[in-house]
Formats: structure tokens, C-alpha cells, sequence
């Protein structure tokens, strides 16, 4: 991933989050010092297979009810860390995890392969 994280870091994205040992990497583009610009833009790129954020989308779709808790946590979680992108990610992530696994469950083998 060294060279797409070049190429993609050149084209104005910046590195928010890379985990080796998963081999994932995370992009954004329109955060800045001052806070979120007009669009922000997110990237994330991961190894085929790697599909929680599949299953916790999907989750989120046939599950409105929780899709409007995750907002409610976003918009309460924006304003106390606007410009701590890593403690709002923090925060979120026992609510994405708990809802992905749900979906693992409900959604069994939605994205193996056979």
C-alpha cells in the first residue's frame, strides 16, 4: 500500500488512519486546522475480503432505527471533537463495532466467497 498511500497523498488526500497489520489505510480530504471544509472526502481502501464496512452499511440500511442512533452519536461527538478527528473516531467505534458484529450475525456469509 506504500505506493498508493504516495500517489494518493500527493493528490491532496492526507493519511488519517493505517493499521499494518490489517493492511488497511484510511484517506481524507477537507479536514483542515481551521475545521471541515465545504466537501470532505473519505477513502478507504482495504484488502478483498476485509468487508466490515460492508456489513455495518447494510446494517445500517435495513436497521433505520439504529442508522438514526449512529446520527445522533455523530452530530453529538461532532462539536466536542471538531478538531480531534482521532477522538471522534474513537468514540464512534464501540457503537460500529457492536452493529457490524449484529450484522455478521444477522447477514451470516453475505460477502464470502464460495
Amino acid at each position: 500500500m506504500t505506493t498508493l498511500k504516495t500517489v494518493i497523498t500527493a493528490n491532496g488526500y492526507v493519511c488519517m488512519h493505517e493499521d499494518k497489520e490489517k493492511e488497511q489505510i484510511s484517506f481524507n480530504c477537507g479536514y483542515t486546522p481551521e475545521g471541515f471544509a465545504q466537501k470532505v472526502f473519505h477513502l478507504h481502501l482495504r484488502y478483498d475480503g476485509d468487508n466490515d464496512e460492508l456489513y455495518f452499511r447494510d446494517y445500517m440500511i435495513t436497521h433505520p432505527h439504529i442508522a438514526k442512533q449512529y446520527e445522533e452519536l455523530k452530530l453529538s461527538l461532532w462539536k466536542l471533537y471538531e478538531y480531534n478527528r482521532d477522538a471522534y473516531t474513537d468514540s464512534k467505534t464501540p457503537f460500529i463495532k457492536k452493529y457490524t458484529e449484529a450484522a455478521k450475525q444477522e447477514y451470516k456469509d453475505r460477502y464470502s466467497r464460495t
